[in-house]
């Protein structure tokens, strides 16, 4: 489901966030982290991309529970409630692996007027130098790293520090003077929720209605997802 008004998009030369991950479920310390990086950075929208499969997550245990579909029609409800946000199923559609690389590709094919902004959490970051490509994707957009609690630069192996060290903008204004290639880190804010534990928490039939829109938890309950 690519955005209806993609090419309104285009047209405003305006700068969007890239956020994308398994959504097992979406909850609300995704859409508030993404919120958090609009309100911070002045991105227009923020692209969700729900992975089909993410390389991190690649054995049995760690493999999303609930389908594609399921996935991608949780993510599209939170669109529907946001105008901040817009589903890109691009992953979804294109199977296999799903490389932050290849889709930032088509993403400078698809909104060339704009700057992207991948927005990513320190737990991503301290295993950047492992993704596919890490160095290239710094060429098609920003990386904003989201902080987050029990995280630091300390705990970066030294390809990421000298990483961090070249590409590191701590200055907004300078940040949007380019198109690509820096590293930016957000104010911190505590938001210390994750899918692996709400799933938890599901299975063990325990509420999780503070971790979830309404409309998601009843999606969850409707399909018995996380039993």
């Amino acid at each position: 489901m690519m955005s209806n008004n993609q090419d309104e998009i285009n047209t405003l030369n305006a700068n969007i966030g890239v956020f994308g991950g398994s959504f097992d479920p979406i909850h609300l310390g995704h859409i508030q982290s993404a919120t958090h990086v609009a309100n911070e950075l002045g991105l227009a929208k923020v692209l969700l991309i729900p992975a089909y499969i993410s390389p991190h997550k690649t054995s049995k245990a760690l493999a999303p529970q609930a389908s594609p579909k399921q996935r991608s029609n949780m993510v599209n409800q939170v669109c529907l409630d946001n105008c901040l946000f817009r589903l890109d199923e691009r992953e979804l559609v294109r199977g296999g692996h799903s490389f932050t690389l290849d889709t930032l590709k088509e993403l400078k094919l698809t909104y060339s007027k704009n700057t992207l902004y991948l927005i990513i959490g320190m737990d991503s970051l301290l295993t950047f130098d492992r993704w596919h490509g890490y160095r290239d994707i710094l060429t098609l957009c920003h990386v904003v790293v989201n902080t987050r609690p029990n995280y630091s630069l300390e705990q970066l192996n030294p390809v990421l520090r000298a990483l961090v060290k070249t590409h590191q903008e701590i200055n907004i204004a300078s940040l949007k003077k380019s198109s690509a290639g820096k590293i930016y880190f957000t104010q911190p804010k505590l938001v210390n929720i994750s899918s692996s534990e709400i799933r938890h928490q599901l299975k063990q039939q325990k509420n999780c209605q503070q971790y979830l829109q309404p409309e998601i938890q009843e999606f969850i309950n409707k399909n018995k997802l996380y039993r």
